[in-house]
This record gives structure tokens, C-alpha cells and sequence, in this order.
């Protein structure tokens, strides 16, 4: 008896050991397939060997410098709020991994601060110590193993940053601090911006950036650029919108600063350009690089506009970005949006941009309630835009590129080989 109870202690022991060492083999290699793709069994979203403008807009590849999309439809970045100081994990893993294995040709990270004081939540994605890369670059072999792109959008949420989680807030109610305090977790004191102006009521005020402060900020931004091209990041997103910190220094309601990075447009401009050329410098010229712009701030005259937009792209153009993904608003609390919103209504922005003397010299990405095929296929088809961004969609179905290409006839595309009996 004592024997019998000996051997099955010994057996669970052994079978623990057993356990951890295929884990520690297995777990550097985790997201390469015992088996290779084949023309018999290719991966996700490939295409028999055809004359791509036979296909529908949305299914024909994009080449932006070296890198090529397999198709038109693209995966926005969505803060989850769900990192611990910073550190991506499995909820990451899960939650971009299911896009790749849906057919998405780029899928790109949530907004990932490039400081500790820039994430808009204690719970926001961060890239600001070497720390942070095992599992991002983990997620990105994911991407990879699925035939599919992986992008990068780094941020800095300026005034908004300190921020309840949405899932935390109650939406509309201002009569409670939206912050977390210091003793939550929050900075609340340590939260900058070009100007002390609070967002609204509710949010903190910030401090004033000073000149150090700002350089360090370009410094901090840059060795975030570099560990983004070691995680091996195929596409790197610059985030100057939704009233984060780059989109408060471009608007003149955010910025009233006096030096040489407030007042004039020129002025208002330099800090994202300057940042630019110091990207583009960094980011392997191999790689795409883009910009994410609120085009206007739905605030009338006095903020900043589509003209303004207009006015900055040749800028952009010229310091080698690639695309510009064309949102809006987010920076005022007294934006007038458009109500109700229609299906598509930032679209107009980038055509705007692609209907413009420079039109022909940079791609645009629009985004922003586009949620059928047809719609997302007439984008491209009617050279609104070269990129569809969606977000929520991909939330309801992050299977959307196989289901958009039944819908739009191209039966030839491959699924997962895994869920091929499912076709």
C-alpha cells in the first residue's frame, strides 16, 4: 500500500517535470505551425496565382514601400485597457491573434504610450522598457505565422492621459472625476500637456510642458521606434489624434503656448515634424510609416480643420510618411460631431486628401463606422481611400475579410486550414 502510494506521488512529480520541459521547448517556437503552408494548403487570405484587377478592389494587394498587403482591410488599434504596467499578455495574444487567423492583411496594436505618464489608463499597452518586447514580439510571431502584417501605433495621451478605463466611467456624467487618483494607481500630478488646460471639468489639469520636458518626450518616443522594429513590426503609426498630446500641440484650442511650438501654424506643427524626421530616420526606410490625423476637431474656425490638414500633408509628404489614417476629433468637449453619425462619415477626409494636387503622392486610410463589404469595397474602388481601417466591426465579427469576400464573389480565397471544413 505504502508502495502503490509511493510510485503514483512519484509518477504526478515526473509528469509535472515532464510537463514544464515541453512547455520551456515548445514555448520559443509557440507560433510556428508543425506543418508547412502549400498551394494545397495555403494560409489564410492567399489567392490562386490571377490577375488581381479581375478582383474587387478590396481584394487586391497594396505595396507600401517593401512590404505588400494581401488585401485592402486593415485592423484599427483598440485601447483594451488591459496591461499591467505596460505589459501586453494573453488577452493581447488572443484578441490581434483572431484578426490574423480572420484574414485581415494588417493588423495594428492598440495605442502603446511611449512613457509611463503618457498611457491614457493605468491599464494602457506600453513600449518604454526593453522588458515589455518578450510578449510583444511573441504577438507579432503570431501575426506573422498567419500570413498577415503586424502594425504598431505609439502614443503619447498628453492632458487625457490618468484616465478611468470606459468600462469604469459612466458615460455622460461629469459630475464625478473621470482620473484615477494617486492613490488608484493614477499620476494625475504628473500629467502634461502643451498647455494647462484641462480636457473638460473632470479630467486633470495638466502641466505645461517644458522645452526639457519635450525633448526628452522626442528622446523616450524614438527608443520606443527602435523597439518596435526588434519586436519585428512591419508598420509603425505615429498617433496625433483624438486629442492626445501630438493633436494638442497641432490645435490652437489645445495650444496657447508662447515659445517656438505654440501660436502660429507653423509653430503648432513643428513638435509632430519634428518627431517625423526623427522617426523616419530610426524606422528602417524598408518599412511603411503613418501618421493618424483628426482632420478637423468639429469645432469650427476656431480649432483645427480640414484646410489645416490639407495645408500639413505636403509636410508629411516630403519627411517620407506613407499614409495618413484619417480620423476626427476627440480633442474639444465642445465638438459639434455630425448627429447622428452615418455609416463611412470621416470618409470624405480622405478623399478629400486623395482628390488634392498630393493625392497621387500619399495614401490614406479612412476609418470610422465602415462596417459592410460593399461600403468598405467602394472605398477603395472609387480611390476614396488605398487602406480601410475598421474597428467595432472587427469586434462583432473578427472573421470580416472571409465573410466580405463570399459577399463580394471572390469564392477562390483561402481560409484557415484549420477551419477549412467550415467553408
Amino acid at each position: 500500500m505504502m508502495k502503490d502510494k509511493f510510485l503514483h506521488q512519484l509518477h504526478s512529480v515526473t509528469n509535472v517535470k515532464i510537463a514544464k520541459l515541453v512547455f520551456v521547448m515548445t514555448s520559443s517556437t509557440n507560433s510556428v505551425l508543425p506543418w508547412p503552408y502549400t498551394d494545397k494548403c495555403p494560409s489564410v487570405g492567399t489567392l490562386p496565382q490571377t490577375d488581381s484587377s479581375t478582383l474587387p478592389a478590396l481584394f487586391r494587394p497594396l505595396k507600401i514601400r517593401s512590404l505588400t498587403l494581401k488585401n485592402r482591410l486593415a485592423v484599427s488599434p483598440m485601447c483594451m485597457y488591459s496591461s499591467q504596467n505596460g505589459f501586453l499578455n494573453d488577452w493581447h495574444l488572443v484578441h490581434l491573434g483572431q484578426f490574423a487567423v480572420g484574414g485581415a492583411a494588417l493588423v495594428i496594436q492598440e495605442a502603446t504610450a511611449v512613457q509611463p505618464n503618457g498611457r491614457i489608463s493605468p491599464y494602457d499597452a506600453g513600449l518604454w522598457m526593453d522588458e515589455q518586447m518578450e510578449m510583444t514580439k511573441r504577438i507579432v510571431q503570431f501575426i506573422h505565422s498567419q500570413n498577415c502584417a503586424a502594425g504598431i501605433q505609439l502614443a503619447h495621451a498628453g492632458r487625457k492621459a490618468s484616465m478611468k478605463a470606459p468600462f469604469h466611467q459612466t458615460p455622460g456624467d461629469r459630475s464625478q472625476p473621470a482620473y484615477v487618483t494617486k492613490e488608484e494607481g493614477g499620476w494625475p500630478d504628473d500629467v502634461m500637456a502643451p498647455s494647462p488646460l484641462p480636457f473638460a471639468e473632470n479630467y486633470c489639469v495638466p502641466k505645461e510642458m517644458s522645452l526639457e520636458q519635450i525633448e526628452q518626450f522626442k528622446q523616450d518616443f524614438i527608443k520606443s521606434v527602435e523597439r518596435s522594429d526588434k519586436c519585428g513590426f512591419d508598420f509603425l503609426e505615429i498617433h496625433a489624434a483624438h486629442g492626445y498630446l501630438l493633436t494638442e500641440f497641432l490645435s490652437p484650442t489645445s495650444n496657447k503656448r508662447k515659445d517656438q511650438y505654440g501660436g502660429t501654424f507653423e509653430n503648432r506643427v513643428r513638435l509632430l515634424l519634428e518627431l517625423i524626421s526623427l522617426v523616419r530616420q530610426t524606422w528602417p526606410l524598408t518599412k511603411p510609416l503613418s501618421v493618424r490625423l483628426s482632420c478637423d476637431e468639429w469645432v469650427g474656425s476656431e480649432g483645427w480643420t480640414m484646410d489645416d490638414t490639407l495645408r500639413l500633408i505636403p509636410q508629411l509628404i516630403e519627411l517620407g510618411v506613407d499614409i495618413v489614417d484619417t480620423s476626427s476629433g476627440g480633442n474639444s468637449s465642445s465638438q459639434q460631431l455630425p448627429l447622428p453619425l452615418k455609416p463611412g462619415y470621416q470618409v470624405s477626409f480622405s478623399e478629400a486628401i486623395k482628390k488634392s494636387k498630393y493625392g497621387i503622392k500619399i495614401m490614406t486610410a479612412p476609418v470610422g463606422l465602415i462596417v459592410e463589404a460593399k461600403q468598405a469595397n467602394e472605398i477603395v474602388e472609387q480611390k476614396y481611400g488605398d487602406l480601410v481601417l475598421m474597428a467595432r466591426e472587427y469586434l462583432r465579427d473578427p472573421h470580416f475579410p472571409l465573410k466580405a469576400a463570399k459577399e463580394l464573389g471572390v469564392k477562390e480565397l483561402a481560409w484557415p486550414p484549420q477551419y477549412q471544413r467550415a467553408k
